[in-house]
């Protein structure tokens, strides 16, 4: 049974802002890749029909690595990477939203999972 709820979401600015229909029920990822080892983010994942840009698509500042199939935006008056674009393994649209972007989301309460994505 899903809990999906809508959470909003943001840069630490708040220039860049969202909606979001997420089940925090599920366990959330944490990896150790080079990036997100160094941003710390707690990573769920969404279809792109269930996540909404409100503000801010002209604040966002794109980076790119390695195979380029993410978009790690964030925001270029603060800096905070509250979500990623990219694709799923069939291709279809899809979006990484940092957990610890969302308005009254407790971490400590969520369940992780940790990916090893530095071996991957």
């Amino acid at each position: 049974m899903t809990e999906a709820k809508i959470y909003s979401g943001s840069c630490h600015c708040g220039k860049v802002s969202y909606q979001v229909d997420l089940d925090l029920s599920q366990a959330l990822i944490t990896c150790n890749c080079s990036m997100c080892s160094r941003t710390g983010s707690l990573m769920a994942f969404v279809p792109e029909e269930r996540f909404r840009l409100l503000s801010g698509e002209d604040a966002l500042t794109d980076y790119q690595f390695n195979t380029k199939n993410i978009h790690h935006v964030f925001c270029a008056t603060c800096g905070v990477r509250s979500f990623a674009r990219g694709k799923d393994r069939k291709g279809a649209p899809m979006y990484m939203v940092n957990a610890r972007c969302l308005a009254g989301v407790e971490v400590k309460e969520l369940k992780i999972t940790e990916y090893d994505g530095r071996s991957a």
